[in-house]
């Protein structure tokens, strides 16, 4: 049977896998969403423990067993969560109903700015009439800025409501540092004995690498977003610098998350927005340019337009955590078809026969 699959010609076989991984990835997505808190808890026990290999190895290294050492680290982590969330959470939150409350006076600020500069140009005989539509955009930003918060708030607590759920991927987590090398190996027995190393590694590469690396460029990204915001005074500088480095978790997160936040400083003074906005670029373009590549690295492999359909994607599928896991996940699966395309063709019949 397999020998007449491969005499078919090379066009029929790649038409016919085409509806049949559309159809596997169809029942995929349904299976995912009817199980979509045990997915989600999985997902993100797992994406915790590629991230806390790093220091539990660490801990290793100084001659502690490994369960100690990840008694350690999860008793660390939650220790600085608890400390971060008796301490800047309520900031945080407090920061962001002063947003919601000084929103519509930004709106209003913005629409007077609109007829500033429509009077400016009038006196100068150029015919712009802008300050109707300039309104009617701001207050659909503005309705829009308010839905977002308030759900942003609503998961917020409804993540510190589900205690279960909390427990839940803490244990997981736990027992896959523990237990995860072993999983991962039997995991791995589906793939060919002599690509599976080279899968190991991909898998790896982008996932490990990306996460660490990812999180640590976010979190230089957030902590210098927010000092230079508080030195140059503007309003909800810890909100906004937290946002920009939550936003800098994937790919073009950091540029949009800073043309937000100077667009809304721009709605109370143009040349504060354009303040932010000059020395967040600068900010933005050293990291980038500087710390991230030597962190990151090239190892995505993903055309920029690969990367941004796969964040579309991810969002659509999966939210807020379907955007972190969409890069690296697309550059496994483009790593996986580069390594199948390499993989010397065994059943070809040679020409000359």
């Amino acid at each position: 049977m397999i020998d007449k699959i491969a005499k078919l010609p090379t066009w029929l076989i790649r038409g016919l896998m085409l509806p049949l991984l559309v159809l596997n990835g169809w029942l995929l997505i349904l299976v995912c969403e009817y199980f979509q808190s045990l997915v989600t808890i999985f997902l993100t026990a797992t994406l915790l423990s590629f991230i806390l290999d790093y220091p539990v190895r660490f801990i290793e290294q100084r001659k502690i067993p490994r369960a100690i050492a990840i008694l350690i680290v999860l008793l660390i982590g939650i220790l600085l969560l608890g400390i971060i969330g008796v301490t800047v959470i309520p900031i945080l939150l407090d920061q962001l109903n002063g947003l919601l409350e000084r929103l519509p006076s930004y709106v209003a600020s913005g629409s007077e700015q609109a007829k500033v500069f429509e009077a400016w140009a009038d006196e100068r005989n150029f015919p712009v009439s802008i300050s109707s539509l300039v309104a009617d955009s701001l207050s659909r930003v503005s309705y829009q800025l308010q839905q977002l918060s308030g759900q942003i708030l609503g998961s917020f607590f409804s993540v510190v409501g589900s205690l279960l759920d909390l427990l839940l991927t803490v244990v997981l987590t736990f027992y896959l540092l523990l237990h995860g090398t072993q999983l991962w190996q039997d995991l791995f027995q589906i793939f060919p004995e002599d690509s599976r190393e080279k899968i190991r590694a991909a898998l790896k590469r982008t996932f490990n690498n990306y996460f660490v690396g990812q999180l640590t460029v976010a979190s230089v990204m957030g902590v210098s977003m927010t000092i230079t915001f508080l030195i140059i005074q503007v309003p909800f500088g810890l909100l906004f610098g937290l946002v920009v480095g939550i936003m800098a978790l994937f790919p073009f997160g950091a540029a949009l998350g800073i043309s937000l936040v100077s667009f809304l400083m721009a709605l109370k003074s143009i040349w504060l927005g354009l303040r932010v906005l000059a020395i967040a670029f600068v900010i933005e373009q050293i990291v980038e340019s500087v710390i991230a590549p030597r962190l990151l690295g090239e190892f995505t492999g993903l055309n920029p337009v690969l990367v941004l359909v796969s964040l579309l994607v991810g969002a659509q599928l999966g939210g807020f955590l379907g955007l972190i896991l969409a890069v690296p996940i697309a550059s496994f699966i483009n790593a996986l078809l580069t390594l199948f395309k390499s993989q010397p063709k065994h059943n070809e019949m040679p020409q000359n026969v």
